[in-house]
């Protein structure tokens, strides 16, 4: 009964930790700029193999426009990403401790994650 108590002191521990840290938007938006870039390049590769297909001027200005994130939406994006590890380090906690592990192992998170996605 006393290792059950000590396991969940741990694993408020781990809850504390957790709401604590912060992702820098700075990084979230640099992260959304790489994935952009490379959206857009896929993009321009596939259709310029069926540029015949086309009508001449059909969407070219949204092609042109640059892809941005305002503050509050990346503000926004950290706190969720924030919110979703959080939860997944808590349910895979739940799991290592069933199971009477000491330590979260990914087999804990591979577990958890269909569900976790289905739950975001």
């Amino acid at each position: 009964m006393g290792m059950g108590r000590k396991r969940r002191a741990k694993k408020e521990e781990i809850s504390i930790t957790m709401d604590q840290i912060s992702f820098d938007p700075d990084l979230i938006h640099a992260i959304f700029k790489h994935v952009w870039s490379r959206r857009t390049l896929e993009r321009e590769g596939k259709e310029g193999d069926d540029v015949t297909e086309r009508e001449a001027g059909v969407g070219t200005s949204k092609k042109n426009r640059p892809t941005s994130a305002n503050a509050k939406a990346l503000k926004l994006s950290c706190e969720l990403l924030r919110v979703f590890l959080a939860e997944a380090v808590q349910r895979a906690a739940t799991v290592a401790e069933v199971e009477g592990a000491n330590k979260i192992e990914v087999t804990h998170f591979e577990r958890i994650l269909p569900q976790l996605l289905l739950d975001f």
